[in-house]
């Protein structure tokens, strides 16, 4: 479980560059490169909205790098041993690129396109929890398949989030290269930065193929994660009666 930090601020002030946020809080209109982001609650709104702006491919993108994806996976055969020409192989390339394209489609897409339309206000301030969610992803160290489940609690400020929606972040975030502990958190930030909920309690647990197909292979090994944010993280009692809700 990650130490605590005094602040919810200092949360999301740690956590902006994990989701991709680094250079949308320093490049603010008026600003110089390299100009050190002011101190006033200007920077903490930018550190909190800049979610939004996430977006690093399009289905453009997809459709130009195709060709090249293709034969970087002609080279992989060859280099394997493999004759590409052989008919079990003549369009393997290009499927193996629809794919991989498939399985990081998270870089095409935007959390405020899955939020903008589903935050309600709404006079709740009782725990939400969405369990049991699962996630596919890509090893970013050996790109092979991460997969198992999401677990995801929030106690909310007046606000609240269309339960699907929450499905919808981890998709997002899973459907890129990842590490499970950069995962975990960048659901729990962007669900806090939207939302400003009373607190955000997330927790993953996944299998490695990385860890089952090659290097050390246990079979039955699994990776839990857990990121707590806010009352989550600083009161005890909320902390357990998630963990024991998730687990019931």
């Amino acid at each position: 479980m990650e130490r605590a930090l005094p602040t919810q601020q200092k949360d999301a002030e740690a956590t902006g560059e994990l989701n991709g946020l680094f250079d949308a809080m320093m490049r603010k209109p008026g600003g110089r490169p390299g100009q050190a982001p002011p101190t006033s609650s200007s920077s903490s709104c930018s550190v909190t909205e800049s979610w939004r702006e996430v977006r690093t491919r399009s289905v453009e993108d997809n459709e130009m790098s195709l060709p090249s994806l293709a034969t970087a996976y002609t080279s992989i055969l060859r280099g394997l041993g493999e004759d590409p020409q052989r008919q079990g192989l003549l369009k393997t390339p290009r499927r193996a690129a629809t794919a991989m394209q498939f399985f990081t489609k998270g870089y095409q897409e935007k959390i405020i396109d899955v939020m903008n339309d589903a935050i309600f206000d709404e006079d709740h301030d009782e725990m939400v929890i969405v369990k049991d969610i699962d996630m596919f992803s890509m090893c970013e160290h050996h790109l092979v398949p991460i997969f198992g489940r999401v677990h995801i609690g929030y106690l909310p400020d007046k606000r609240v989030l269309g339960l699907s929606k929450l499905a919808r972040i981890v998709e997002i975030y899973s459907r890129r290269l990842q590490v499970q502990e950069r995962l975990t958190k960048q659901i729990a930030v962007a669900i806090t930065e939207a939302l400003k909920p009373a607190g955000v309690g997330v927790v993953i647990e996944a299998t490695h193929m990385c860890m089952v197909m090659r290097g050390v292979q246990k079979m039955n090994s699994k990776t839990v994660t857990s990121t707590m944010l806010g009352v989550f993280r600083e009161d005890p009692k909320t902390r357990d009666e998630f963990l024991t809700l998730i687990r019931g």
